[in-house]
């Protein structure tokens, strides 16, 4: 039988070590790469190497779903599951935009995550259980409503420049963290205020928070 072969990513080496645990154990399934953030999850997935890759949601330097969106734009043919600790709506919406098949919680990942990868190689969608109910409700409120998901206005480097900001960095801090300038940071930062018709740093932090950039 060949077996998946999994990218695991997670920046806590112990959650890390504990999911790798229970993959490893199937026959199946197999881990062969471990990445501690984003960044190192996409230089990681080589799509003659990898088969799945799992992101935790929550990750520094670029978060699972800015690194799930570069995955698939790189290496198409790798499925790709998201991990988190919130039963959000947002961040699962956001995950399967950003190329995600499937959303695992970690406080049940022992019991889905094994399903939930044989699913995402066979091609099929994963969601928790307990999620649907709330997303069907989700779902028929914005259908009664007439409100549509927006679609991201920013792009790659204006959502790297939004996480920074809402993890309290300063402009000169962004700017030595990406190699630009502070006068190009601000107006980075001033874009990103236009679009988002927003005013101050609290706003662009509440912003990240519900895109799924940064934890709340």
């Amino acid at each position: 039988m060949n077996k998946t072969r999994i990218l695991l990513a997670d920046d806590h080496a112990l959650v890390r070590h504990g999911l790798r645990l229970i993959i490893d154990a199937e026959p199946d399934l197999m881990v062969v790469a471990e990445a501690a953030d984003g960044a190192e999850a996409v230089e990681a997935a080589a799509p003659d190497q990898v088969d799945l890759a799992i992101l935790d949601i929550a990750m520094p330097r670029m978060t699972g779903i800015q690194a799930a969106r570069e995955i698939s734009r790189r290496a198409p043919g790798i499925r790709i599951l998201m991990l988190s600790m919130y039963d959000n709506e947002q961040y699962f919406f956001e995950s399967l935009k950003a190329g995600a098949s499937g959303y695992v919680l970690k406080s049940v990942a022992d019991r889905d995550l094994l399903e939930a990868c044989r699913a995402a190689i066979r091609g099929e969608p994963f969601l928790y259980p307990g999620a649907i109910t709330a997303l069907i409700r989700d779902y028929l409120q914005r259908a009664r409503q007439g409100d549509r998901l927006p679609e991201s206005i920013l792009t790659p480097r204006e959502e790297e420049i939004v996480k920074l900001i809402a993890e309290g960095n300063s402009a000169k801090e962004i700017a030595q963290t990406l190699v630009i300038s502070v006068k190009t940071v601000d107006r980075h930062r001033a874009n990103i205020l236009q679009k988002l018709g927003m005013r101050d740093r609290l706003e662009l932090t509440r912003y990240a928070i519900r895109s799924g950039l940064v934890e709340p």
